[in-house]
């Protein structure tokens, strides 16, 4: 209801908000009843949903861009897990000063992350990342494509 408020009435928010909406208690059901999601999923879910990333691809190479405002490098985590998958994380967390008071909270705190299934091609241990100006770059080399398979001659011998 709040979303239609704000004019927030999109598939994404009303996925999330179904998602916000399921209690805690019906993810540990006994009985081999079907599990809701935990909330360290909701959270990973809103996450994703609220870190915008571009995905290029260059001749050489997959780039990620990913905006993470607020974060330096030593706050950002960046995995491959499950061989394939990449995982960009990080968290902002609020400044707290014990004589100051919000007025106005806009900027978005909390974990920010995405995750991307790399394709065939890219080459696992040529991966670098780069964060400048709260702009992360994830640069995934390509490997060289397959060196196409020379027919084999086989020597006819005259009998």
């Amino acid at each position: 209801m709040a979303g239609m408020v704000f004019g927030l009435e999109t598939p994404v928010m009303t996925a999330l908000q179904h998602l916000l909406d399921i209690p805690d208690g019906e993810a540990g059901a006994a009985g081999g009843e079907k599990q809701g999601p935990t909330r360290a999923y909701v959270r990973d879910a809103r996450a994703m949903a609220a870190t915008p990333a571009d995905v290029k691809e260059l001749p050489g190479a997959y780039a990620f861009v990913v905006d993470m405002p607020g974060l330096g490098s030593g706050d950002i985590n960046v995995q491959v897990e499950d061989e394939r998958v990449l995982v960009i994380s990080g968290e902002r967390r609020r400044e707290e000063k014990e004589d100051a008071k919000y007025v106005r909270m806009e900027r978005r705190m909390g974990k920010m992350m995405r995750k991307f299934v790399l394709p065939e091609n890219a080459d696992m241990e040529k991966i670098s990342a780069a964060c400048r100006n709260g702009v992360l770059t994830v640069t995934v080399e390509k490997l060289p494509p397959p060196e196409p398979k020379k027919p084999k001659t086989i020597q006819v011998q005259v009998a």
